[in-house]
C-alpha cells in the first residue's frame, strides 16, 4: 500500500503564502526558503521568513519548520518598519547556512547564520568591501536587490539586480565574489545579464533580466536563472564559468503559461500572472523549477508552485507546462474530492497576462492570514472557467462541485479548456456551500478538468468529485 501523500499545486497549504521560492535539498529534505506575504496584504513580504521541507520520497508531505528568521533581527530594522525582501542561502566553507537578503528600503546585502537548514537564523553582517565599504554604497555601485548566492570551495558566487524597462541607472544581474568569511568582496560586481538599457546585440532582447536573480549549477553548466521583464516569466542563461560569458537560454515556466503552444495558441495567457521568481532543484534525479502565483486578484498573496523540468543532452531546459500537479510525478488520481484552489488555469473570455479588475475569478480564502480556512475561488462570473491538471482517469460517471454565492445558471465540464462539453451541472443561490452533481463520461487516461460558469451575478466553487 502506497502511503505517500498526492503532491499539488501550490504544494503548501492553501493559507500559506511563500513566494520567490529558493529550493535546495539538505541531508535527504528539500527546504524551501522564500520571502513571506499575508493574505489579503497590501505591499509584498509583509511576514517574518519561515521555512518549509519536505522528505525527498514524499514531496506531498510538507512540514512547517516556523519563523527562522524575524524581520527584527536585522540592526538596520530593529523597529520592524522595512520589509524582507526575497532571500537565498548557501552553505560554507565552514559548514554553516548563510542567508543573504535585502531590506525593501535599503541598498545593502544582509547576511544571517545558522549551524541548520532551518533553524534560528542570527544576523552576522553586511557584505562589503576590503575597506569596510558595503556593496551597493561605493560610488558606481548599483542598489542590491534579489541576491542569489552559490558556494564552491572559499569562494561565493552573489548575484544582485533590479534593472526596470527605460531606467537608464541601472544594468541588470551583477556578480560579485565573495570571500571565505562570506562577506568580503575579492571579486567587484561585474555585469552578467543585461536590462533593457544594455541588451542590445547580446541575444538577450526580448527577454531581458528584470530581477530574481538565481544561480544553479548541473554539471560543469552555471544556470543563471532570472525574471525577465515580462515578469511573469523565469528565464535562464547559461555558462561554463560563473562571472562572465552567459548567453540566453529560454523560458523555463510562466505563471499564465504564455508561450506554451502545445494545447492552446502560445500568445495566449491561460491564468493571471505578475512577477516570478523562484529557481530549480535536482530532487532524486529529477530537476524541478519552483515559482509562484498570484492569488486574492492582487500581487501581494503570492503562493509557491513547482513543475518538473527536463535538461536535454545539450543543456537546453524546455519551457515547463503550468499543473495542478506539479510534484507528483504524474497525474494525481482520477477519483475522489479535489480543493478548487488547485487549479492552474484561471480565464473568463477576456483575456489578460496580468492578475487585477473585479471582472475576473480570484483564488481567495475566507478569514483572515493565518487562519486554516480551505482555499476557494470566488468572482466566478458569466464564462469564468477553471482548469485543473491532470488526472488519471479511469470509468469516470459522475461529477460533483460544491459551490456558494449568489449564482444562478450551469457550471459546463470539459477536458480541454476549448471542447465538447461533457456534461452540465445546474446551481442555485445559496450562501452555504452546497453539493451539485451530474453524470459523465470522462474518456480513461490522463485527462485535464475545465469547469466554466455561464450563468447571472457570480458564484464561488469550492472543490470538485470525481467518482
Amino acid at each position: 500500500m502506497n502511503s505517500k501523500k498526492q503532491a499539488y499545486n501550490p504544494y503548501l497549504p492553501s493559507w500559506e503564502y511563500i513566494p520567490d521560492g529558493e529550493p535546495y535539498v539538505f541531508e535527504g529534505r528539500v527546504y524551501v526558503f522564500g520571502s513571506h506575504d499575508y493574505y489579503n496584504g497590501y505591499v509584498f513580504c509583509m511576514g517574518d521568513y519561515v521555512c518549509w521541507s519536505a522528505p525527498v520520497d514524499d514531496l506531498g508531505d510538507w512540514r512547517y519548520e516556523g519563523v527562522i528568521y524575524p524581520k527584527t533581527e536585522d540592526p538596520m530594522n530593529s523597529e520592524g518598519k522595512m520589509c524582507l525582501y526575497a532571500p537565498d542561502v548557501t552553505v560554507g566553507p565552514d559548514g554553516r547556512y548563510y542567508l543573504y537578503y535585502v531590506l525593501d528600503k535599503a541598498d545593502v546585502v544582509s547576511v544571517a547564520v545558522c549551524d541548520q537548514p532551518a533553524g534560528q537564523y542570527k544576523f552576522y553582517g553586511y557584505v562589503h568591501y576590503e575597506d569596510g565599504t558595503r556593496l551597493g554604497e561605493r560610488e558606481g555601485d548599483e542598489p542590491q536587490f534579489d541576491p542569489g548566492v552559490l558556494t564552491e570551495g572559499n569562494r561565493t558566487y552573489l548575484y544582485c539586480g533590479f534593472a526596470s524597462v527605460g531606467d537608464k541607472t541601472r544594468s541588470g544581474s551583477m556578480a560579485v565574489v565573495l570571500g571565505p568569511d562570506m562577506l568580503t568582496v575579492i571579486e567587484p560586481p561585474t555585469l552578467v545579464i543585461p536590462g533593457t538599457e544594455k541588451s542590445a546585440g547580446t541575444g538577450f532582447e526580448g527577454h531581458e533580466f528584470f530581477e530574481a536573480s538565481s544561480i544553479r549549477k548541473a554539471g560543469d553548466v552555471y544556470y543563471l536563472i532570472y525574471s525577465s521583464v515580462l515578469m511573469h516569466e523565469l528565464c535562464y542563461a547559461t555558462s561554463k564559468e560563473a562571472t562572465r560569458g552567459f548567453v540566453y537560454g529560454g523560458v523555463l515556466v510562466s505563471n499564465c503559461d504564455l508561450h506554451i503552444d502545445t494545447y492552446k495558441p502560445a500568445g495566449q495567457p491561460m491564468a493571471y500572472g505578475a512577477n516570478n521568481h523562484g529557481s530549480m532543484v535536482e530532487i532524486n534525479g529529477e530537476w524541478y523549477i519552483f515559482y509562484h502565483r498570484h492569488t486574492n486578484g492582487t500581487w501581494y498573496s503570492r503562493q509557491g508552485c513547482a513543475e518538473k523540468l527536463e535538461i536535454l543532452s545539450d543543456g537546453r531546459i524546455p519551457q515547463a507546462e503550468i499543473t495542478s500537479c506539479g510534484l507528483n510525478g504524474g497525474p494525481l488520481a482520477g477519483r475522489g474530492e479535489y480543493p478548487a484552489y488547485l487549479a492552474c488555469h484561471l480565464f473568463t473570455e477576456k483575456p489578460s497576462v496580468y492578475v487585477g479588475g473585479d471582472e475576473f475569478p480570484k483564488i481567495m480564502q475566507d478569514g483572515r492570514d493565518g487562519d486554516d480556512e480551505p482555499g476557494y475561488i470566488g468572482n466566478m462570473k458569466d464564462t469564468a472557467t477553471a482548469g485543473f491538471k491532470y488526472f488519471d482517469c479511469h470509468g469516470v460517471t459522475e461529477i460533483r462541485i460544491k459551490t456558494r454565492g449568489y449564482g444562478a445558471g450551469i457550471f459546463e465540464v470539459r477536458t480541454d479548456w476549448d471542447g465538447e462539453v461533457l456534461a452540465k451541472i445546474r446551481v442555485e443561490d445559496t450562501n452555504v456551500w452546497e453539493e451539485y452533481a451530474a453524470p459523465i463520461r470522462i474518456p480513461d487516461g490522463k485527462q485535464a478538468i475545465y469547469l466554466t460558469y455561464r450563468g447571472e451575478r457570480n458564484a464561488s466553487l469550492l472543490s470538485f468529485t470525481l467518482l
